[in-house]
């Protein structure tokens, strides 16, 4: 009999083991500290903080009146990233204020929306200068043409600032981003909403030259003539889209299909 219960009493023993409570302790963290933590974390600021106030245009609650009828009256909360754009695009950065006002429009947490805006870094969470210069430094643009090293030396020594710094007239800022996804015009630079491409260092201070031109006034009341703005695309390179710079080299002939047949046929 002893026996047959020795077995049972073994496994009881082992259980009790296993549900004993055990110390709880966390390792240190190996990694380096990160140099900055915006992403994640908002810090009051007397131009940045839930007692600024912000409201949509007219114009624009027209446009969130559309955006919103693309989606189901139960997940309205889905348009939280085109209001964040929207936002962005009429105070000039993602503040606190901007996406608290597009969590009461959605009814949604307001830290849903935080979520999402410190995710994704096309949402800026301080102020811009009004020409946003994003250099792409991924491999196919230090490989293509003169390079990228060759771009950002030339916008940091042109504009006289660093990465992530903005000019003292708040007309230009500066950072180095991952692949725009214009690898055959690199290198190439996106200024706001528009690509740049084939730059050399030449061009590159054209272009900062152009742009400073267009603008009248000074600061916040500074004003951008877009008619003077130089045309985005390929700069000064013969070619118009991403095609190669000395002419096609494939598909240069009609493609067959069934209305092509084989003329001794």
């Amino acid at each position: 009999m002893a026996s047959k219960l020795a077995p049972s009493f073994f496994r009881s023993a082992v259980r009790s083991a296993c549900r004993t409570a055990r110390p709880q302790f966390r390792a240190p963290a190996a990694a380096a500290a990160r140099a900055s933590s915006t992403l994640q974390v908002h810090r009051n600021t007397p131009n940045n903080n839930p007692d600024v106030p912000f409201k949509f245009t007219k114009q624009n609650e027209a446009i969130i009146s559309e955006i919103i009828k693309r989606y189901p009256p139960q997940y309205k909360k889905a348009a939280v990233m085109p209001l964040l754009d929207l936002g962005q695009r009429q105070h000039g950065y993602t503040s606190i204020s901007v996406m608290n006002e597009v969590a009461r429009i959605l009814e949604m947490p307001p830290m849903r929306v935080y979520e999402v805006a410190t995710f994704y870094t096309m949402y800026n969470r301080t102020p811009v200068g009004k020409f946003f210069i994003q250099a792409c430094t991924t491999t196919p643009c230090q490989l293509g043409g003169c390079g990228s090293d060759a771009i950002v030396k030339t916008i940091r020594e042109h504009l006289g600032i660093e990465q992530g710094e903005t000019t003292p007239d708040g007309l230009f800022s500066f950072l180095e981003v991952e692949c725009l996804g214009a690898c055959v015009n690199a290198p190439m630079v996106q200024i706001n909403d528009d690509y740049y491409e084939d730059l050399t260092p030449e061009t590159t201070r054209q272009l900062i030259d152009a742009l400073r031109a267009s603008v009248t006034g000074t600061g916040p009341d500074a004003v951008v003539d877009h008619a003077k703005v130089p045309q985005p695309g390929p700069i000064n390179s013969g070619r118009k889209t991403c095609e190669n710079s000395s002419g096609p080299t494939n598909l240069t002939s009609e493609p067959w299909g069934p209305e092509t047949t084989r003329p001794d046929l």
